[in-house]
């Protein structure tokens, strides 16, 4: 049953995504997520506290906020699953934990901006869907990190929560996304989040080991069928550098895109006022234009399609088996 979900959640989200008008009238589930992690650190991380008690309630926080998420989707999972076409309607909550379709639009609009608006239109735009300091970026800065933001949310946004969909169905997906929330709101290696996020960042690198392979895999299958882009660079790219990005896990998606187009992504960013340096994923042109956003989200495109693919493919075979 968790294949043929994810499979139905992938294609419901693919072609509808999330309407704006839901999220100005109910919200988002990532949004909930959202205010129970804030409600919790608003809380318990008080500046006054020790590290370790810190640290401690952080590691609380995140194991209510993993209960309570994952108690809900199990409920709402088994209470539709015994209505007629309940499958159905786990897909369609399913299709709201899957970024397939808005990732594409956030990385398309920085490229159409770019060309219509200048530099000054794609930062703002690439300010959506990057945490970095936009204000500091030229052209060139803009194009690198929305591909460096696509190949990371690739694996984050999408293939992750398949992962675990197909591995715990709608309550692993859930929890998947509920600690992904989490690390993008508390994780943070500031004063602030130093202690209390500790565990979001720790339990958010290691549910995202997987997918992040996986995420990479994908970029080179795809790469091997599109037009203009190398799997054997992109394959040697990751083999080389994905391992020296700061991250344990961005590193391979954006070696595997870096290598394909023959980019160089990643390298030294500003957050927050402070310059943080990082490796270079791949060793080709620095210099990114609209042009290889567009690139990039050709290549996501294909890659995204061998996963519904490759998730069909599984369905089927454990419904023959079944």
């Amino acid at each position: 049953m968790a294949a043929a979900l994810t499979l139905l959640a992938l294609l419901i989200e693919a072609m509808a995504g999330y309407p704006d008008r839901l999220v100005r009238s109910i919200g988002h589930p990532v949004i909930w997520m959202g205010s129970l992690i804030a409600a919790l650190e608003r809380r318990w991380n008080r500046e006054t506290g020790a590290p370790a008690l810190r640290r401690v309630l952080g590691t609380v926080a995140v194991l209510l906020l993993v209960g309570i998420v994952g108690a809900a989707a199990f409920i709402i999972e088994r209470g539709l699953l015994i209505l007629p076409f309940g499958l159905i309607g786990v897909g369609v909550i399913a299709s709201t934990l899957i970024a397939q379709r808005s990732l594409h639009q956030h990385v398309a609009r920085v490229a159409d901006t770019l060309d219509n608006a200048g530099l000054a239109g794609g930062r703002e735009a690439v300010s959506h869907i990057v945490s970095r300091e936009t204000k500091v970026l030229d052209e060139a800065g803009v194009a690198r990190a929305a591909i460096e933001s696509l190949a990371e949310n690739f694996s984050d946004g999408v293939v992750a929560p398949v992962f675990w969909m197909i591995i715990a169905g709608l309550p692993g997906a859930a929890i998947y996304k509920a600690v992904n929330t989490a690390d993008s709101m508390i994780g943070h290696h500031n004063p602030r989040f130093q202690a209390f996020g500790w565990a979001a960042a720790r339990f958010d690198d290691l549910l995202n080991l997987p997918a992040s392979r996986l995420s990479a895999l994908l970029i080179i299958a795809a790469a091997a069928i599109t037009k203009g882009t190398s799997a054997s660079a992109a394959w040697h790219t990751v083999r080389r550098d994905a391992r020296r990005h700061r991250s344990p896990n961005a590193g391979y998606p954006e070696a595997a895109m870096a290598g394909a187009l023959a980019l160089a992504l990643a390298g030294p960013r500003v957050y927050d006022g402070v310059r943080v340096d990082d490796a270079l994923m791949g060793s080709g042109r620095y210099a990114a234009t609209a042009t290889d956003v567009r690139a990039a989200l050709g290549l996501y495109r294909c890659a995204d399609a061998i996963l519904i693919g490759l998730v069909a493919l599984l369905a089927a075979a454990l419904t023959a088996i079944g």
